[in-house]
């Protein structure tokens, strides 16, 4: 088989496929940026032939117009907003209005958004009883998963996918209360009475409150602090077809309820290949505990029989400087600072390991660049969490991206639902033989 690629006289391109001296003109297609892709569509009906792709690295299983990635040049933009600007001067709230709506809002846009956030920030009373039937220990993702899921017995007015108003208001609820519903988790793990959320503070501090806070004494957020997490929320709210946001496409395909939906993205990103990066990271940091043991596990790391491995360089898809670790290395400092721990000695650890990673050239030629996970589990811990609440934190700010995705994905007349075919390598058709004659 040989795939060539030509031009159509009526100026459209196409490839050709050979197989078995037959050749298949395949459509070519182009987006507004990024790589064209060959449209193979009819491929079985018209070969019999299906494609093998194993984990799907060169296959586009959609048409998106949310979020870009140019892994080779390091750009992120979400509906064609770079990352670092949104980061810098937007907001969370107003990026989930643009991750949704598909533009930044007008003031009064803005304004009337956010009060519908607000007034859905609540779950029903019920679901505090809910949390009561986790054991003390559980990990607050395994709760979230439970949670979130159960959140389709509570609100049967938003489970209908093919009405545009009950899937708009599915996906405020779920932006809204995910952070309740994460903050409970954690208040739950640690044996704290839950802290209701507050409609006078910003999304963020809300989110900061509803974790800190405690019954007995004021809580008053550090507007640092809020900032910083309102900006790691923006970093971490959509990245294109990922793992989770391929289960939640997934899933929804089959006309599941969004709340349903969203609950198997939060059990994918569980995965410590997905979202479990930034935990992976600080613990390798902490394990090199300090500068001078830097060449010790550089050496380490570049042993292939040695089992050590640097967490928190490279990307699947960025082989260039993750555009977000740039913005997440500047609010790790400004945490670091404001909580005075600006010399810490695992950001030490940190600043020199980027400093090796960018200049020496076993990291360049392999394009070990830094990743936001290298400095977010850093941020995180300043800012008080514990590292099972790392994923959790993900999982509130990559909501809104599984929402716009899977909105996008029932509003989109050509879906239906998922089946990737396969390559089978198991036996033939054998006949069954009794028990007593094997």
């Amino acid at each position: 088989m040989s795939v060539a690629e030509n031009l159509r006289p009526s100026g459209a391109a196409e490839a050709s496929v050979l197989i078995d001296g037959a050749t298949y003109d395949l459509p070519i297609r182009k987006g507004t940026i990024g790589p064209d892709v060959i449209d193979i569509n009819s491929l079985y009906q018209d070969t019999g032939c299906f494609t093998y792709d194993p984990g799907f690295t060169s296959t586009a299983s959609c048409e998106s117009k949310i979020t870009f990635i140019d892994g080779d040049e390091g750009i992120l933009l979400y509906r064609g907003y770079p990352i670092d600007q949104l980061a810098e001067y937007g907001s969370f709230v107003e990026t989930c209005y643009l991750l949704l709506y598909g533009e930044l809002p007008t003031r009064e846009q803005y304004k009337a958004f956010d009060s519908r956030i607000v007034k859905h920030t609540m779950v029903h009373e019920q679901m505090t009883r809910f949390y009561t039937g986790f054991r003390r220990d559980a990990h607050p993702m395994a709760v979230m998963v439970g949670v979130v899921g159960a959140l389709s017995a509570f609100y049967h007015d938003s489970i209908d996918i093919k009405d545009p108003e009950q899937r708009d208001i599915a996906s405020i609820r779920m932006i809204a209360k995910m952070p309740t519903i994460a903050a409970m988790a954690y208040k739950y793990s640690i044996g704290q009475p839950f802290v209701y959320p507050r409609n006078e503070l910003t999304y963020s501090a809300n989110f900061l409150h509803m974790c800190f806070a405690v019954p007995c004494e004021e809580y008053k957020v550090d507007p640092v602090l809020a900032r910083a997490m309102d900006r790691i929320f923006i970093l971490h709210a959509d990245h294109e077809q990922n793992a989770s946001t391929s289960t939640v496409r997934l899933a929804g395909s089959s006309g599941a309820n969004p709340f349903a939906c969203i609950s198997a993205g939060i059990a994918c990103l569980w995965g410590p290949a997905h979202g479990g990066a930034n935990e992976a990271a600080l613990m390798m940091l902490q394990q090199i505990g300090s500068v001078d043991r830097i060449p010790e596990f550089i050496k380490r790391a570049k042993d292939k029989s040695d089992p050590f491995r640097l967490m928190g360089f490279g990307h699947r898809v960025y082989k260039n400087y993750d555009p977000r670790a740039k913005i997440m290395q500047k609010t790790c400092h400004e945490v670091l600072d404001a909580v005075g721990l600006g010399n810490d000695p695992i950001l030490q650890v940190a600043l020199e390991l980027e400093r090796i990673a960018l200049s020496d050239d076993y990291f360049i030629q392999k394009k070990l660049y830094p990743n936001i996970d290298f400095y977010s589990g850093i941020t995180l811990k300043a800012l008080g969490f514990p590292t099972d609440m790392f994923t959790v934190l993900f999982a509130i700010a990559r909501t809104v991206g599984w929402i716009a995705q899977w909105k996008e994905m029932i509003e989109d007349p050509m879906h239906r639902i998922g089946r990737p075919r396969q390559l089978y390598t198991g036996a033939t058709e054998r006949a069954y033989v009794a028990t007593e004659a094997r």
